[in-house]
């Protein structure tokens, strides 16, 4: 089995939005096969925060990559979704 380790930042809609809330919301849309490996919420600038999450991903399916931003896209309050970072292991 082959695993991708991934670092990906989630950035709100705006600076009202509660971050604990949507950091909470990561763990309830990931696909089977994905584990967080960390979580934390960082500032952008001008009071805009992001969180930034680690993954460890099963890649047996060719389509997990997809799923992974779509499930984090599906986030209420999500404005974008990034990958920052990905190594296969």
């Amino acid at each position: 089995m082959s695993q991708i380790v991934a670092g990906y930042d989630i950035f709100p809609t705006g600076t009202d939005i509660d971050m604990k809330v949507l950091e909470n919301a990561v763990k309830e849309v990931l696909p089977e096969g994905v584990e967080i490996t960390e979580s934390s919420i960082k500032p952008v600038a001008f009071g805009l925060m992001k969180v930034s999450i680690g993954l460890l991903i099963d890649d047996t399916d060719e389509s997990i990559g997809s799923k992974v931003e779509d499930s984090l896209r599906s986030i209420a309050n999500v404005e974008n979704v990034e990958c920052t970072s990905m190594t296969n292991i």
